[in-house]
């Protein structure tokens, strides 16, 4: 079962969209592993966008993660990286598909809702920064053989 971390960014937060981003990935099948309500600091910030660290966007992405509260969640199912960042559209509310969260949510090159994970190496690094394994539960769903067939994980 792959995992992947995602953050409800401080613009979800505010505009009280929680539930119904939430809803997206549960309805896909995903199953949350460890979910925290949080304010990230500036020094957690600059470890999980260090990737970035020297981009022009730099300052005003850890501006914007550090601004308010955030839901930081660790989601699970077969390929959830991908099936995640599908759900999530593209990076800029105005280019995202309808159907998208950010397609039916986002317009704006900066408030862009929420944060996926791109790959099993990043998920398993920014994962780490937000929780300890403890944290991090495994359990079936009753409806989990109507999502997936376990060959196909």
């Amino acid at each position: 079962m792959e995992r992947t971390l995602i953050i409800l960014k401080p613009d979800a937060v505010q505009r009280g969209l929680l539930g119904r981003i939430m809803a997206r990935f549960e309805d896909k099948g995903l199953v949350p592993a460890a979910i925290k309500l949080m304010q990230v600091s500036r020094q957690l910030a600059q470890r999980l966008y260090a990737p970035h660290q020297g981009k022009p966007f730099y300052p005003g992405l850890i501006d914007y993660i550090t601004s308010g509260p955030v839901v930081v969640m660790v989601l699970a199912g077969p390929r959830a990286i991908s099936v995640a960042r599908k759900l999530m559209g593209a990076t800029f509310g105005y280019q995202a598909e309808p159907g998208t969260i950010r397609g039916d949510f986002g317009l704006s090159t900066t408030f862009n809702l929420v944060h996926g994970s791109d790959s099993p190496e990043s998920a398993a690094t920014e994962i780490a920064l937000f929780f300890n394994d403890d944290e991090l539960l495994d359990y079936g769903r009753a409806t989990a053989g109507w999502t997936s067939k376990p060959d196909e994980a």
